[in-house]
């Protein structure tokens, strides 16, 4: 089976990106409205004045901010990753096409590295800042993960990859 082209693996994985763009899409919309519910609740909590709270329900009310605090995380780390499938559609439709060092490709994966620095970064991010407001909390400890670090690294070398590739096409052009 060919990489590139139509009825490529490249077109067939642009197939997958779009559902899960899609399905992001529904997931971030979701958090967002989950969010927004638990912000006003927690503001506002004469809203759930007919329902009757025990303990543990009433200690959820309670931690209202908090639980809107980690949704909107977990939407804006949701969000990072539909940038990135967003990057990766654009990407494989150049490689549907049969232009893989298509000049914006490098402006995408260089995206998708300071996306993937910054989904990591949010991670530390968020930890500092759970453990400082939630110490009773927070148990678990960040770990450094090398693995993160080496795709970011990764994806930079291949922009460069991609960068250098899209000059000799251009420099192939010009030659007659």
């Amino acid at each position: 089976m060919r990489a590139l082209g139509p009825g490529s693996v490249s077109s067939f994985l642009k197939i997958i990106l779009d559902v899960v763009f899609a399905a992001l899409w529904v997931g971030v919309a979701v958090l967002a409205l989950i969010t927004l519910a638990a912000l006003l609740l927690s503001f506002n909590p004469d809203l759930l004045a007919d329902v009757k709270l025990d303990g543990s329900a009433g200690e959820l009310a309670q931690r209202g901010p908090v639980m809107a605090a980690g949704l909107m995380a977990a939407a804006l780390y949701l969000a990072g990753i539909l940038v990135i499938v967003g990057c990766l559609r654009r990407i494989f439709v150049t490689l549907t096409v049969g232009d893989p060092f298509h000049p914006d490709n490098v402006a995408r994966l260089r995206l998708i590295g300071v996306m993937l620095a910054g989904l990591e970064l949010g991670r530390y991010a968020l930890w500092a800042v759970g453990a400082w407001m939630l110490p009773d909390i927070s148990e678990v400890k960040p770990t450094f993960s090398l693995t993160a670090w080496f795709s970011v690294l990764v994806v930079f070398v291949l922009a460069e990859v991609f960068r250098e590739g899209a000059r000799l096409r251009r420099e192939a052009e010009l030659t007659i």
